[in-house]
C-alpha cells in the first residue's frame, strides 16, 4: 500500500483502530522471547525508521496548522 494511501486511512477514527490493534498485536509478537533472540535484518530497520519518520513529519505538519 502507497504510503499516502496509509495515512489517508488511519486518520479515520476505524482507520486510527485499527492501526492501533496492528501495532499492539506487532509489539506482541516482537517481545516473544523467541522472536526478540532473533536478529533483524537492516533492510527492515532502513524500513522501520523510514516509516517512523513519515508518521512524525505527518504529524508535524497537522500540528502546524491548529489554531490556539
Amino acid at each position: 500500500m502507497r504510503p499516502e494511501r496509509q495515512h489517508q486511512i488511519w486518520r479515520s477514527e476505524a482507520g486510527s483502530r485499527l492501526w492501533l490493534s496492528g501495532l499492539i498485536a506487532a509489539m506482541e509478537h516482537a517481545e516473544r522471547p523467541d522472536v526478540r533472540r532473533q536478529p533483524v535484518a537492516p533492510e527492515i530497520l532502513v524500513e522501520l525508521r523510514a516509516q517512523l519518520a513519515l508518521t512524525a513529519l505527518v504529524r508535524s505538519s497537522q500540528m502546524s496548522t491548529l489554531r490556539h
